[in-house]
C-alpha cells in the first residue's frame, strides 16, 4: 500500500466551485470514475481536518475518512458517472453517510452493497401539518407532550402498542402503507404524499429471516433512539409562498409534526444477514473492493436479488412504522384538543426516505440509464414534473425534508432539475446527533454547529428553501421524545 503524505493526498482533491470539490481517480486503487463532494467553507475544514488526521495516524485506526469512503466506492463494479458525497457527509460503515452512488442495471458486472443503503433501512422523515398555532398549543404544551410521549414508545428496545401478529407482520412486509390502510393506520392520501406511494412492490417476506421478522414483531410503531425523533415543530419562516400554500404550510407559527424513525431492529438485522451472505458471493464471482465494509454481490445473482427483496420488505416496514406512529400522534393531538385529526387537518406533508436503494432511469452523458442508486443518509430530490412525484406537487417539485440536527430547526425544500442533473435528484438529509460518534462527526453535527452550513449547500444540490421549521420541543419537554442513548442506525 502506498503511504502518501497528507499534502500529496490533497494534490487528487481539486475544487470547481464555491461548493463542489471533485477527489480524482488515483486517490484509491481502481477506481472506474472520479468522486465529488458538495461543502461551504465551514464543513470543508471538517472534512480535510479528519484525512488529516487519519494520514497522521499512519492510515491505521479509527474511521475511514469520509473522503477516502467515498473514493472507494467510486472503485465498485458498475458504477456510473460519479460517487457523490452531499453536504452533510461523514463517515459510515463502507459508505459515507450523505454518500450517492448509482450503478448500471444492464452490466452484469454492477453490484449491489448494503453498506451503500445502511442498517436502518428506510430511515426517513415524515412532516405533517395541523392547523393549530402556537397559541392554541401554549395551554396545553406539558399535557401534550405527556400525550405524545405516552402515546409514541421511545428509547433502545421499547415495544409498540400497536396489535400486531406473525401474520400481520408478514403482510405489513409485502404490502407497506397499503397494509396500514387496510387495518385503519392510515388515511387513503397520505400514501400519495409518500416516495414509492409507501410500498416497495418487489418485496418478498419469504427473503427475510426469522431473526430480523423476531426483531420486528414487538416494534411497530416505536421511535426507537439515537438521531430518531418526534418533535412538534412551528412554521418560522416561509421563503416561497405559492410552494408553501401546495403543501397547506403556508402560515408563520403553523404548528407541524415531524417523525424520524427507520426499520427498527428489522432493518437491521436484514442489512446483517446480507452482509453475511455477500462475502460468500464475492469469494465464489472473484469480487474484490477496497474496504471489506464495501460486501456487495451483483445485482443479478441469487444473493444481489434477495437482499433487494428484504430491504424493500424493511423499507415497507418503515412506512409502516411512521405511519403508525402517525395515527399514535394524530390521537393524542385529538385527545388533547377534543377534535377529530380530520378536524385538526393532520394531513401527511410528505415522506422521505434516506437509507434506500430504487431502480430509477436516469441520462448519464446524454445516454438514458436504468440505475440502481444507492442513497445512504441522503434525500430523494425529485424536479417539477417528474413521473414518480405526486400530481399535487408536479409544478413545486419534490417536497425535501431537512430534518434539524436534534433542535435545532428543519428545513423544507423543493427538488430541482440541476440537482436531479447533478445529483441523481439526491440532496443531505440532516437529522445528526449531537456529541456522538468521532470527533469529525461531533463537529459536524454538534448543537447548532452545521445548521446554516448544510442549509446553504443543500440549496445548491436540491433548490430554493422553501421553509423553516423551528422545534418548540425545549418549551414543552415532558419526557423528550428524543432520547440521546445511542449512535444514530446509519
Amino acid at each position: 500500500m502506498v503511504v502518501r503524505t497528507y499534502e500529496q493526498e490533497l494534490s487528487y482533491i481539486k475544487q470547481v466551485s464555491d461548493v463542489q470539490y471533485e477527489v480524482n481517480m488515483g486517490f484509491v486503487p481502481n477506481m472506474h470514475v472520479p468522486g465529488t463532494f458538495y461543502v461551504n467553507d465551514k464543513l470543508k475544514d471538517l472534512l480535510f481536518e479528519e484525512l488529516q488526521q487519519h494520514v497522521a495516524r499512519g492510515e491505521h485506526g479509527g474511521f475511514l475518512p469520509a473522503v477516502k469512503q467515498l473514493a472507494n466506492v467510486a472503485a465498485l463494479p458498475g458504477i456510473v458517472k460519479r460517487s457523490i458525497a452531499l453536504p452533510d457527509v461523514h463517515s459510515g460503515y463502507g459508505f459515507a453517510i450523505g454518500n450517492v452512488a448509482a450503478f448500471d442495471m444492464k452490466n452484469p458486472e454492477a453490484v449491489v452493497s448494503p453498506g451503500g443503503v445502511g442498517f436502518d433501512i428506510n430511515c426517513g422523515v415524515r412532516l405533517i401539518r395541523t392547523n393549530l398555532s402556537v397559541a392554541d398549543v401554549e395551554p396545553l404544551k406539558e399535557q401534550l407532550a405527556q400525550s405524545l410521549f405516552d402515546h409514541i414508545p421511545v428509547g433502545v428496545g421499547s415495544q409498540g402498542i400497536i396489535p400486531t401478529t406473525a401474520k400481520d407482520l408478514e403482510a405489513a412486509l409485502e404490502m407497506g402503507m397499503d397494509w396500514s390502510l387496510r387495518e385503519g393506520y392510515s388515511w387513503a392520501e397520505d400514501k400519495e404524499h409518500c416516495e414509492e406511494y409507501g410500498r416497495m412492490l418487489n418485496a418478498d417476506p419469504s427473503k427475510v429471516s426469522a431473526r430480523a421478522k423476531k426483531r420486528g414483531l414487538p416494534q411497530m410503531g416505536t421511535l426507537g433512539a439515537g438521531n430518531h425523533y418526534a418533535e412538534i415543530q412551528v412554521v418560522e419562516e416561509i421563503y416561497d409562498e405559492a410552494a408553501a400554500r401546495k403543501m397547506g404550510v403556508d402560515v408563520t407559527g403553523q404548528v407541524c409534526i415531524m417523525i424520524h424513525s427507520g426499520s427498527r431492529g428489522l432493518g437491521h438485522q436484514v442489512a446483517t444477514d446480507a452482509l453475511v451472505e455477500m462475502e460468500a458471493a464475492m469469494a465464489r464471482d472473484g469480487i474484490a473492493t477496497n474496504d471489506r465494509q464495501l460486501a456487495c454481490a451483483r445485482i443479478s445473482s441469487k444473493e444481489g436479488q434477495n437482499y433487494l427483496q428484504a430491504m424493500a420488505c424493511a423499507a415497507n416496514y418503515a412506512w409502516v412504522n411512521r405511519s403508525s406512529m402517525t395515527f399514535l400522534a394524530r390521537q393524542a393531538f385529538a385527545k388533547q384538543f377534543h377534535r377529530t385529526p380530520d378536524d385538526l387537518d393532520m394531513a401527511v406533508v410528505y415522506d422521505v426516505s434516506h437509507n434506500i436503494a430504487k431502480v430509477e432511469e436516469h441520462d448519464v452523458d446524454g445516454q438514458h440509464m436504468k440505475l440502481l442508486v444507492h442513497r445512504k443518509g441522503s434525500t430523494r430530490a425529485f424536479p417539477p414534473h417528474h413521473p414518480l412525484i405526486p400530481v399535487d406537487y408536479q409544478l413545486t417539485g419534490q417536497p425535501v425534508l431537512i430534518g434539524g440536527t436534534m433542535g435545532t430547526c428543519s428545513y423544507v425544500l423543493t427538488g430541482t432539475e440541476k440537482g436531479f442533473r447533478e445529483t441523481f435528484g439526491s440532496t443531505c438529509h440532516g437529522a445528526g446527533v449531537s456529541a456522538l460518534g468521532p470527533p469529525a462527526v461531533q463537529g459536524l453535527h454538534s448543537a447548532h454547529a452545521a445548521s446554516n452550513a448544510i442549509h446553504q449547500c443543500s440549496c445548491y444540490c436540491c433548490g430554493g428553501v422553501l421553509l423553516m421549521l423551528a422545534n418548540i420541543r425545549e418549551s414543552i419537554q415532558g419526557p423528550a421524545l428524543s432520547e440521546v442513548t445511542c449512535p444514530g442506525d446509519h
